[in-house]
């Protein structure tokens, strides 16, 4: 099922910038140390290969935590450029390390898995791959989020780096990471050694797709760009009985319905108001039948927020209502199950000063943003929390056009996630290699 590794390409050798460093080890802002010609060059002829790879991906998804064929043909095409691949790490993680003489360790993260989305964007590659869900329910599978690029981005990087290693010196990681749409991959890696049985990162880059972003740009942001991320579970419990007799029961419904307006409360009346901060919830399930009052309630919540402090009020305040309200009600104590949380992506400013530079300096200013702020989350930020300086930035991954015809119907264009989201493949690659060699000749320098 897998394609043969592709063999590591080199091409003619193009003249190196030598640039001091700060005190921080970094290299000083100002001229990019790789050619961005060449590495346009290089990436054109190699663009019929990267497309076919990123087709391929983007037509067999696996979900979080069954990325096996995905990790086996990553980790073949890093093992083909040159990289000595260590597989199963943390799951289904793959890690490449590229050594190229003394200097800082560079890490570069892809995330691998797919959502539990049908496809309907009508593309010739589409995903038509069904599996099973963790509750065993029967699923479409697609790339929704852009993973597929990120792969091949990271892949096509590796190949360039490998082929021309005077440009840069040091050591080089890639990352293959599982399960990031469950929040779970970073975290499993670590747990199983990641920077201790590899060299520990000096500096950690990846890129995210987004789809309101023109390709051919890309955004950075310094400080907090993406949220914390907590799912929480409440499950409100009663004492059930027949409806035309509510007074010999406790309602669970009821209750629900006054905690989903309380809730409201806890970001409009206890957060500060410059502090960013979100609670939805996105699923509330009760009840059999018209005339039968049920024994309980669940509600499933998503929070959001950027600070330790904002994110331990709104988790403390959740609580402090669910269990007032069941008081409220003469009601059993609700069972409340806080999962799947991952800290807020902070982007270190000064790696992001440094790199939001050379981005200008391949790209040209005009196609340099500062990132919005968003309110989804990322496990990336756990290698950031265990000390490494990371910068995430956004990658474009829509043709102008194809925004601009969009605008013209008065409509966004598709969102991540939705099941008719789909990048414009060449550009998008085009830029996305270009700016993480950029990124990694900038921080590893010769």
């Amino acid at each position: 099922m897998l394609a043969a590794g592709l063999p590591v390409l080199t091409g003619p050798r193009g003249s190196i910038a030598e640039q001091p460093t700060d005190a921080a080890g970094l290299p000083a802002a100002g001229k990019p140390v790789a050619s961005a010609a060449h590495v346009r060059s290089w990436t054109a002829a190699e663009m019929p290969r990267l497309v076919a790879l990123y087709r391929h991906l983007h037509a067999h998804p696996e979900l979080s935590l069954q990325e096996k064929e995905t990790a086996a043909r990553v980790a073949a095409e890093l093992e083909a450029a040159g990289c000595t691949v260590t597989t199963g790490v943390g799951g289904h993680g793959v890690v490449a390390v590229l050594h190229n003489g003394e200097g800082p360790t560079l890490m570069l993260r892809a995330d691998m898995d797919a959502l539990p989305v049908v496809e309907q964007t009508g593309l010739d590659y589409s995903s038509v791959v069904k599996a099973r869900d963790p509750a065993g329910k029967e699923v479409g599978v697609m790339h929704a989020c852009g993973h597929d690029v990120h792969m091949t981005v990271l892949i096509g990087a590796v190949r360039y780096l490998s082929g021309h290693r005077d440009r840069w010196r040091g050591t080089l990681i890639a990352i293959g990471q599982p399960a990031e749409e469950r929040t779970m991959g970073a975290h499993a890696m670590l747990d199983d050694g990641l920077f201790d049985r590899f060299p520990r990162p000096t500096f950690g880059v990846a890129l995210h797709v987004d789809s309101a972003l023109a390709a051919g740009r890309v955004g950075v942001r310094p400080g907090y760009t993406l949220a914390n991320s907590d799912s929480i579970d409440i499950t409100v419990r009663g004492v059930g009985g027949h409806g035309a007799y509510p007074h010999t029961t406790v309602d669970p419904i009821v209750q629900a319905a006054e905690l989903v307006t309380a809730l409201q409360t806890i970001v409009s009346r206890e957060v500060e108001p410059t502090e960013p901060a979100v609670i939805t919830v996105g699923s509330i399930h009760g009840g059999t039948k018209h005339n039968i009052i049920g024994d309980s309630c669940h509600l499933q919540l998503t929070v959001r927020s950027y600070s330790d402090d904002v994110r331990t009020l709104l988790l403390a305040a959740i609580e402090r209502k669910a269990r007032s309200v069941a008081a409220a009600h003469r009601a059993p104590e609700p069972v409340i199950v806080v999962a799947e949380g991952t800290p807020a992506v902070f982007n270190d400013r000064q790696l992001a000063t440094r790199l939001e530079n050379a981005f200008r300096g391949v790209l040209g200013d005009d196609q340099v943003t500062e990132a919005e702020q968003s309110m989804g989350g990322e496990d990336f930020s756990l290698f950031g929390k265990a000390g490494v300086p990371i910068l995430m930035y956004r990658l474009g991954a829509v043709d102008e056009s194809r925004l601009e015809r969009y605008a013209s119907l008065g409509r966004p264009a598709p969102s991540l996630h939705s099941a008719t989201f789909h990048p414009d493949a060449e550009p998008t690659l085009a830029t996305g290699i270009l700016t993480m060699v950029t990124a990694a000749v900038e921080l590893l320098p010769p």
